[in-house]
């Protein structure tokens, strides 16, 4: 409130005194003859009121002089506190900054899950130079025991490869072509995980389907650690090895396969043998029922959910082609008809077959043996050497399973990272398949897959007349039906 503004209010106030005291010596006037004692006493207390508003009015004067002068000195002190501040700011910057260079000239001195005590009391240390304590990060220390007596050198070859399901000559390969994509460098805090540790993490929670607890106390380190080292590993496997190790032969690699194929069960043109598997899953928060397994559900007697792996394979069990992560309530010829391979197949395979079983259609590049019910002679006979090129694609699978025990069960990996451990599982598998890594017998895997016959099994004509001059040629060539004799 403004000072004019106090005076126009006091001066209201003492017309409003003016006029209740002039009604009220109307009032005495008319009720009673004038007396002079009365008139000295209203003029006295209007006396006593203007006196009490001149002070008012002198006390506010002297606080808005108080307060300028406050104001005034606030302002001329306000440009030396922004430089103090400035300075303080500095100052700490300085001091962070050596406390930094401090620490890492302290870095491989530092032991893990303490603090590193250079003249100091042991404490928690500000920072300040004066203190001479720098802070290390804090990590709980964990035993690596098992891993170190694994990697030492002298480490016996068949107890590497019972861990491992492969020799240390096949890790070191591996480790060598990923070290570019997974290694790290050190930081300041801490020492990064070698290359070699990394890889076997991943390969022993691929081969023993181990939970990430176990893997974490095997290894020493934190779980989800193991689980960010898993699924980096696994990326790496698919984007640097997966171009080297899984592709569909070339042209001059294709006449090899055609001649192997031809050896084992006397077809020509065969390039390729194909299966299909369900991989377990917990069920998913999603679309549960288009990943629910109703065949493995009604033969465990219990809910089961899945999602589909299909590969086609050469004469060795070697994968040159998958298709991965289609849910498990899609038949095989389902999954067929959604996967690359059909598109690529369908305009590229020239009179070339894969082979299949009966869970899948007859195509102009696909065969499969005969379903109906009473077979001939001939027909048995065909048969028979289907299931050997079948069966090679089969015991591939079991051996996949079997040495990678992550694919028996459900694991605590995501539906959406399963296709990049799978995948992985796959490379692995040609790499230990190409270097003659052999199973031991307590792996082996008993494969469980129910093949379902689509509703339009025979889908070109021309295929069904191949299939039975194939199966003519076997007969009355002695290429097939001597089991029948």
């Amino acid at each position: 409130m403004s000072h004019m503004d106090r005076s126009s209010g006091i001066g209201k106030r003492r017309r409003k005194v003016s006029s209740r005291l002039g009604d009220d010596d109307d009032e005495d006037s008319a009720s009673s003859p004038p007396d002079g004692g009365k008139k000295k006493e209203v003029d006295w207390i209007f006396t006593s009121l203007l006196k009490r508003d001149e002070a008012v009015e002198e006390d506010l004067r002297g606080f808005e002089t108080n307060r300028r002068k406050k104001t005034g000195a606030v302002l001329d002190c306000y440009p030396n506190l922004q430089g103090y501040c400035a300075g303080v700011e500095d100052t700490g910057r300085d001091r962070r900054k050596k406390s930094r260079a401090n620490a890492g000239a302290i870095g491989g001195d530092a032991t893990c899950g303490g603090v590193e005590e250079t003249g100091g009391k042991k404490g928690g240390g500000g920072g300040g130079g004066e203190s001479g304590q720098h802070r290390r990060l804090w990590v709980k220390d964990r035993s690596k025991a098992w891993w170190d007596e694994c990697n030492r050198p002298e480490f016996p070859d068949e107890e590497f490869k019972k861990a491992f399901r492969m020799r240390k000559s096949t890790f070191d390969t591996i480790c060598d072509e990923l070290n570019s994509a997974i290694a790290k460098e050190d930081t300041t805090l801490r020492s990064a995980i070698p290359v070699r540790q990394r890889v076997a993490v991943c390969i022993w929670r691929l081969a023993t389907g181990e939970p990430l607890r176990l893997v974490s106390k095997r290894f020493g380190l934190g779980i989800s650690t193991c689980h960010k080292l898993v699924l980096e590993v696994c990326s790496a496997i698919r984007t640097v090895l997966m171009p080297k190790y899984l592709q569909w032969p070339d042209d001059d690699s294709i006449r090899a396969v055609k001649d192997e194929f031809r050896s084992i069960s006397g077809i020509p043109n065969v390039v390729g043998s194909i299966y299909t598997t369900h991989i377990p899953i917990i069920a998913p928060k999603i679309s549960v029922a288009a990943y629910f397994n109703k065949r493995h559900t009604e033969r465990n007697q219990r809910t089961s959910y899945s999602i589909t792996l299909q590969g086609v394979v050469d004469p060795k069990g070697v994968f040159t082609d998958v298709c991965i992560g289609w849910p498990g309530s899609m038949s095989d010829d389902a999954v067929l008809e959604k996967s690359a391979l059909y598109q690529r197949a369908s305009g590229g395979l020239k009179d070339e077959w894969i082979v299949g079983n009966s869970g899948y259609p007859l195509l102009d590049w696909l065969l499969i043996p005969y379903t109906q019910q009473h077979l001939t002679w001939t027909q048995h006979a065909f048969n028979e050497k289907i299931g050997e090129v079948q069966g090679i694609a089969r015991d591939a699978f079991a051996r996949l399973k079997g040495r990678w025990s992550c694919l028996q069960k459900r694991t605590e990996v995501k539906l959406q990272d399963l296709p990049v451990v799978l995948g992985a599982c796959c490379v692995l598998h040609n790499i230990c398949e190409m270097r003659g890594e052999t199973m031991e017998e307590e792996l082996k895997f008993e494969l469980v897959d129910d093949e379902m016959i689509p509703e339009v099994a025979l889908r070109s004509a021309s295929s069904m007349k191949a299939r039975d001059l194939i199966a003519h040629n076997l007969l009355h060539h002695c290429l097939a039906g001597t089991t029948f004799l």
